[in-house]
């Protein structure tokens, strides 16, 4: 069960690929992030920042996504670190990426970091006949009936 879950939410996130992102030593709120998602690897994702973010300094993270549709939901921690692999840069570099950045691809500022994912919390919402028909009746609803939870290494 959990590969599925897994791929539930690899899949969600290849869908929208928009998370938020924040350090854990940190005091500062999260932030928007759009991920860089490669199909051969599941256990991290990139993005480009700037080298102010308030994310710059990497370390340990936490990211939280929530699927377009409302159904997928997923608390990932791990680890924040640069991407120095200008292969790795290249290949996610698009126009959406350089409309953020002055001098484009070669903007000093531009700074991309890999989140290397150590593990999630994902819920799976997808009520049961039982469970939709509780919660308009003002029934007792159990969280098994309201779909899937699982913590899963990554």
């Amino acid at each position: 069960m959990s590969n599925d879950i897994r791929k539930t939410m690899w899949k969600a996130m290849s869908d929208s690929p928009f998370l938020m992102i924040g350090l854990d030593h940190s005091l500062q709120h999260s932030e928007p992030m759009t991920a860089q998602l490669d199909e051969n690897a599941d256990s991290e994702f990139w993005f480009y920042t700037t080298k102010t973010n308030r994310i710059a300094e990497g370390g340990a993270a936490k990211a939280t996504f929530v699927s377009k549709d409302n159904k997928v939901f997923a608390s990932i921690r791990g680890v924040l670190k640069p991407e120095t692999d200008e292969a790795v840069i290249d290949k996610y570099w698009s126009k959406m990426a350089a409309s953020w950045y002055d001098q484009g691809r070669e903007d000093p500022s531009l700074l991309m970091m890999r989140f290397e994912l150590d593990d999630a919390e994902v819920w799976i919402s997808d009520p049961s006949i039982k469970g939709l028909f509780k919660l308009f009746t003002d029934g007792k609803v159990e969280p098994d009936m309201m779909g899937e939870h699982k913590k899963i290494g990554l």
